[in-house]
């Protein structure tokens, strides 16, 4: 027996045989002496409207906020960010290449059915079915699961993917490769299961309130768009004794300032931002409400490199260089972010990136540089480049863009043109390459260097900026193959500096996670890196 579940989730990150069971999965633990209020609701901000509530028809942030207490996948998160069990109650591999996951036997769908290894099983081939067009269907195909390239390409039937349900309650999955983060990677929102009857009953309408089966700890039970999703206790949910909030709503709010207002109000729990200009005003006159963690993410700018003139290297080069991110993180930003040179942010795990050389120049030697390149490419006072920025809807997002255009057109007399859409509207016309260049974010979709690394590969279709290279390519074809951490480490610093040298994106910040947050919510996750939230472990304490 192990000690503890930080014991058995380092272990099994580090891909050892191990089992699950000998540690109690996470729930709402409400401290002795705490006194709940009668009324236990909780109200979130959520940025924007969702693009869908389906986990195999969604890439976003917000859709996995809602997606998280909707549907429960093979393991959870605790508020450490270790992982831990969901509907898989236990796993063991010996190779890091067959896993075999046991399904705990009182998991069941809203609707009363029992959660089977099926349907894990119908939902993986679902979402690397060309058919289901799933813009995160490339995740599948990370985990090296058996001919998920072949199926995403086409070229073989999803029927064969190498995911079997040995029984009701036991799963096998089979990979190409050894993954020792793999079981880390099954907390993921393209993983979660979905319910086969219902979906192909109802077809995309299955997410609609009236239709909604889920497995999670919540069911949805209003979705009014642009308004609200409320989502209610789902009285099925396998640990619902240890549930506390009987109902959580999400607010699309795309305003900071708005979403702040309201909060203040006494109208929101937790906010999804705070509104940068405020922040100082903030931590002085409601410091206990301001919450500050490392995050699992980086902020960029994606160029067209499909585009003329983005796919000039040094039309790339010459616009990241004269990004002065000191600016953006102290002055603009100033909460901790720090100033971004590569794609992957120094808190993932077992990554120790080295600052490229643009990174380690004065801003003022980078303008200057910045200039030679635009020149050589043919830009100058005679001929001025000019272009689209464009970024989704928020008021943070206007602020930066708004600061480095100022900066391009002060340093190089480049004019770039702010257009911002909506979320769903930004996403389609990103994925369709309907952009000169655009602001962009990722999250780690687990906690390992390749979460984002694996984003620029030419074969992953949330590559939006199209970038294509075969060096690139091969150096991340060796790390995902290698069974050397240490080598791994290494190929990862190689794709970074491939990354410096071709300059597909230009890095802007590491991401820290500020909001607001009520000091009435109780079991709030405060030291999770990817900022997995689940309202199940939460609880709304009285008023004194």
């Amino acid at each position: 027996m192990y000690k503890n579940k930080i014991t058995q989730a380092l272990l099994i990150s580090a891909g050892l045989t191990v089992a699950a069971t000998s540690f109690s999965t996470i729930a709402a633990e409400v401290p002795e002496g705490v006194k709940l209020s009668a009324t236990q609701e909780l109200v979130r901000g959520n940025g924007t409207e969702v693009a869908s509530l389906d986990p195999h028809k969604t890439e976003g942030v917000p859709e996995s906020h809602v997606i998280r207490d909707l549907l429960e996948g093979l393991v959870n998160q605790d508020a450490d960010g270790n992982t831990v069990p969901g509907v898989a109650e236990s796993w063991e591999t010996t190779d890091n290449r067959t896993f075999i996951f046991h399904l705990r036997k009182d998991a069941k769908w809203s609707n009363g059915d029992p959660v089977t290894a099926e349907d894990f099983a119908y939902s993986f081939k679902r979402a690397a079915d060309p058919a289901t067009a799933s813009p995160y269907s490339w995740y599948i195909e990370m985990t090296t699961m058996k001919n998920a390239a072949e199926i995403i390409a086409g070229k073989a039937d999803k029927e064969t993917l190498g995911v079997t349900a040995v029984d009701a309650n036991t799963l096998k999955i089979e990979l190409n490769e050894a993954v020792p983060y793999f079981v880390k990677m099954m907390g993921h929102t393209t993983v979660k299961p979905v319910n086969k009857k219902v979906v192909e009953k109802f077809g995309n309408d299955w997410t609609k309130p009236a239709n909604f089966v889920g497995n999670g700890a919540y069911v949805l039970d209003k979705w009014v768009v642009n308004e609200r999703i409320v989502l209610k206790r789902n009285t099925q949910y396998w640990n619902d004794k240890k549930t506390v909030i009987n109902q959580v709503t999400y607010l699309p709010i795309e305003n900071q300032v708005s979403e702040m207002n309201r909060f203040l109000a006494g109208e929101i729990d937790i906010t999804n931002e705070l509104p940068n200009e405020h922040f100082r005003r903030l931590q002085k006159e409601h410091a206990e409400d301001v919450s500050i963690t490392g995050n699992l993410c980086s902020y960029y700018y994606g160029f067209n490199n499909d585009k003329a003139p983005f796919n000039d290297v040094r039309v790339r080069k010459a616009l990241s260089y004269a990004i002065d991110r000191d600016i953006i993180t102290k002055a603009l930003l100033g909460q901790g972010q720090k100033p971004g040179y590569f794609l992957t942010p120094e808190i993932t795990a077992n990554f120790n990136p080295v600052t490229p050389q643009y990174g380690k120049l004065s801003q003022k030697e980078r303008n200057e540089k910045a200039k030679e390149l635009l020149a050589e490419a043919g830009f100058d006072s005679s001929n001025p480049l000019e272009f689209t920025l464009l970024y989704n809807t928020s008021e943070n997002h206007k602020k930066l863009a708004v600061a480095i255009a100022s900066m391009w057109k002060k340093s190089l007399g480049v004019t770039a043109k702010l257009e911002n859409q909506e979320w769903k509207t930004y996403l389609d016309n990103r994925r369709q390459g309907n952009f000169d260049v655009t602001r962009a974010g990722w999250c780690g979709d687990y906690n390992e260097a390749s979460s984002f690394l694996s984003l620029m590969q030419s074969n992953n279709s949330s590559n939006d900026p199209k970038y294509n290279s075969k060096a690139y390519d091969g150096i991340m074809a060796k790390a995902l193959s290698s069974t050397s951490d240490v080598e791994r480490e290494k190929l990862y610093a190689e794709a970074e500096k491939q990354l410096a040298e071709d300059m597909p994106i230009a890095p802007i910040y590491q991401y820290v996670k500020a909001r607001l947050v009520s000091t009435k919510v109780g079991g709030y996750a405060s030291n999770n890196a990817e900022d997995k939230l689940f309202t199940k472990d939460m609880y709304i304490i009285a008023d004194k």
